[in-house]
């Protein structure tokens, strides 16, 4: 059993063990914060949800350090082969229509689950699901 004295902060030398690493700084410890907390300041970045990749569970991995999410997620980009792929607001065959893509266009996949792909068409287009029969590897 792990004593309160043995915890990583409050035990012997704990307040110097690293508990965050930051690019650009050294390690954060308890002792550089007085409190013993982190705070959250300054004011939150709006997005712009149609063409930004992240999802409350996952994010493209370029927005890591500016949207906290569980997981983050190195695109496979994917070229649409229909003649006319609608990509939509959800993964439902009745979900809204965001547009239509034509075959060849680039569209950067980021998850699957079940017949759906979540992603973005290129490097900053719309944000969607595409179903997976109407698209091939790049």
């Amino acid at each position: 059993m792990v004593s309160l004295t043995d915890s990583l902060i409050l035990g012997p030398g704990g307040a110097k063990r690293p508990l965050f690493r930051f690019e650009g700084h050294d390690e954060l410890t308890a002792q550089t914060i007085p409190s013993g907390q982190l705070a959250l300041s300054g004011p939150s970045e709006q997005l712009d949800a149609a063409h930004w990749p992240v999802r409350g569970d996952l994010a493209h991995i370029r927005l890591a350090g500016r949207c906290f999410v569980p997981h983050y997620a190195v695109p496979q980009p994917h070229c649409v082969i229909s003649p006319e792929a609608i990509l939509r607001s959800t993964g439902k065959a009745d979900a809204e229509e965001m547009t239509r893509l034509a075959a060849g266009t680039v569209f950067n996949v980021l998850d699957v689950a079940g017949n759906w792909a979540w992603g973005q068409v290129g490097e900053d287009g719309l944000v969607g699901y595409l179903p997976l029969e109407a698209l091939g590897e790049a």
